[in-house]
């Protein structure tokens, strides 16, 4: 297939380090970078509506592959013209292809040349799913930006695991290309290579080669060390061509984005910003703050007093106390809402001050506020 130009345009970056900003044009919009994109798995995001999702400004979503495959099947949301009628939203969705689930479902997996051969996680049923196949089913989900089929490692890893591993991902990256339609959707590419620099650098050079419209980082966050993912990062984020979209998939913390950008990262996503709010974490410009602890009990503040989300503008830590001890679903809500907000507020900042070529500053002035002690490199 030919390879069509990058529908990535950087529009400028720092001065001081590899942080840059710039756009992503999809079929459904225009997506400003670096960005967040909240992870809405089963064709939703936990606790939150189409319409809180526009309020808190998000831009982008993710969806699975492998669940949506599962249920309710790829063939009922295409009679429905894809996710964005089957969910009821109009903004840019990227898919996620399956092959992190199908690793995190080892003992129901078996990985061959030929694709993944896997038991239903819901009934036990047996189903398949080859690299041609995730293309076929993020086509017919109907999502702006699928991923190529890769195959995990696990960490730790030894070399040959790895080595064996990333070949294969690239190979499957070479058919899912192949069988891409032209429907004007998107397709990224993955980049492994576990914890082995060389071997990553080795894999973008491959990618790069079969061409895509963008690529990814896979296979950290995966319970190695945060100096190690940092340090992998280091090695490998500026290797990808400057000219395209750099995703940096599964990734994570407040800390971890604005690393990611430090790096020169474009896009994030993470299921942190609405478990956490489920599980009454909170994420504030002072750090992280846990609700249901007594001392918020008769407290009248809001949850951050520099938040504008609709949770700080209306409600008191005493009231989202009690919500969450109560287990009342509005706690879900209201929290999930003030995450993602945060989250989505913290990359229109990032973009703001590598515009201004002040993200060293705004770096320097987001881990003062804050317990964690500033990364070094």
């Amino acid at each position: 297939m030919t390879v069509a130009a990058s529908p990535f345009t950087l529009q400028g970056r720092s001065s001081e380090c590899n942080a840059r900003y710039g756009e992503l044009t999809t079929l459904h919009g225009v997506v400003a970078t670096p960005v967040f994109m909240p992870v809405g798995t089963q064709a939703s995001v936990k606790a939150m509506t189409p319409a809180n999702l526009v309020e808190i400004g998000a831009q982008i979503i993710l969806g699975n592959t492998y669940h949506l495959y599962i249920r309710p099947g790829h063939e009922l949301i295409r009679s429905f013209g894809g996710l964005h009628r089957f969910m009821h939203w109009q903004r840019p969705i990227l898919t996620d292809s399956g092959g992190f689930q199908i690793f995190s479902l080892q003992e129901l997996a078996k990985i061959t040349e030929e694709g993944a051969a896997f038991r239903s996680h819901l009934d036990g049923s047996r189903l398949f799913l080859s690299p041609e196949d995730a293309v076929q089913v993020q086509e017919a989900l109907g999502s702006d930006i699928m991923m190529a089929l890769d195959t995990c490692i696990p960490y730790p890893a030894n070399r040959d695991e790895a080595i064996a591993a990333t070949a294969l991902t690239t190979r499957w990256a070479r058919r899912c290309r192949a069988a891409q339609s032209e429907t004007g959707q998107h397709l990224f590419g993955i980049v492994q290579g576990g914890m082995f620099p060389e071997l990553r650098v080795e894999a973008i050079e491959q990618l790069v080669e079969i061409g895509f419209d963008g690529y990814a980082l896979g296979g950290l966050s995966v319970g190695e060390p945060k100096e190690l993912m940092y340090e992998l990062l280091a090695a490998s984020a500026d290797r990808l061509p400057a000219d395209h979209a750099r995703y940096l998939m599964g990734v994570g913390t407040p800390e971890d984005l604005v690393e990611g950008v430090y790096h020169g990262i474009d896009m994030f996503d993470c299921v942190m910003p609405t478990r956490n709010a489920r599980n009454g974490m909170l994420f504030t410009s002072q750090g992280r703050l846990v609700i249901k602890n007594a001392c918020f009990q008769q407290d009248q503040r809001p949850l951050d007093e520099t938040c504008g989300c609709y949770t700080c503008r209306h409600f008191s830590r005493a009231y989202l106390r009690h919500l969450f001890q109560s287990r009342e679903i509005l706690a879900y809500q209201l929290n999930s809402i003030h995450n993602l907000h945060y989250y989505c507020t913290l990359m229109a900042e990032m973009r703001e001050a590598i515009r201004r070529d002040r993200f060293l500053a705004f770096r320097h002035v987001f881990y003062q506020q804050r317990a964690e002690p500033l990364a070094e490199y």
